[in-house]
């Protein structure tokens, strides 16, 4: 993942850390180490000045660019951690696990605020909306979900993919939302309606992950058959 202003990118390993480089020289800058297990993600705060990790080893890690330090651990989980976002504000971090839950903790205190009991199968992926009160998810169920974090009800339910999910974001005004599938698809969504807008198709195999562009009109995704696709939002082409 890229810092916030460009220069520098993260890297989550196998080999239990992650890696931070110059983004120009491709130089290593240093490495974080605390992970007791292999780490699926590794992504920037929102100021570009903590990185945080979700690891196999059931946790979340918070840790300082500056000086490689772990700040905070979010322990919790009873599964592997599947991935780890930040709030749009950088206040609050979101989890999903192979426990089947999300669970949404103070970036600050490391205390967990919300613990939603979501599919009947291990999570992929869960995202934050922009105003913080959604939370959607991506499953092996072959499903996105869309709950209410306060409630922690299911509002709406994301069906059309014949893969497993193994990705789900929200779009930058948090109208849309995007998920990936073992399908070799994404598929772009009306969150309000749960309508499916686009299907992103042209993939030999699984696509592992789909963002936005910061506008929100592109769409990049990511597959297993070792391309990277950029597709226009509006047309799907």
């Amino acid at each position: 993942a890229f810092s916030p202003s460009g220069g520098q990118v993260v890297t989550a390993t196998g080999e239990n850390t992650a890696k931070l480089w110059d983004a120009e020289s491709g130089e290593h800058i240093r490495t974080f180490e605390g992970h007791e297990s292999p780490l699926p993600s590794a992504v920037f705060s929102p100021d570009g000045a903590k990185v945080l990790t979700a690891s196999w080893d059931h946790t979340a890690k918070l840790w300082s660019v500056e000086s490689g330090e772990c700040i905070q651990t979010f322990a919790g989980h009873a599964g592997l951690v599947s991935s780890s976002v930040f709030s749009r504000d950088g206040s609050q971090v979101l989890t999903a696990s192979y426990d089947r839950t999300v669970k949404i903790w103070s970036a600050e205190t490391g205390r967990c605020l919300h613990t939603l009991e979501t599919h009947f199968v291990p999570l992929s992926s869960a995202a934050l909306s922009p105003d913080g009160q959604l939370v959607f998810t991506a499953s092996d169920d072959l499903a996105a979900k869309l709950w209410h974090v306060e409630s922690g009800k299911c509002i709406r339910t994301f069906e059309g993919h014949g893969g497993p999910l193994s990705s789900a974001v929200f779009s930058p005004n948090g109208e849309r939302v995007l998920t990936a599938s073992g399908d070799g698809t994404a598929k772009l969504w009306d969150a309000s309606s749960g309508e499916c807008l686009q299907t992103f198709e042209g993939h030999a195999y699984d696509v592992a992950s789909a963002v936005f562009s910061p506008d929100g009109t592109e769409v990049l995704t990511a597959s297993y058959d070792r391309t990277a696709k950029l597709w226009s939002a509006e047309s799907g082409e």
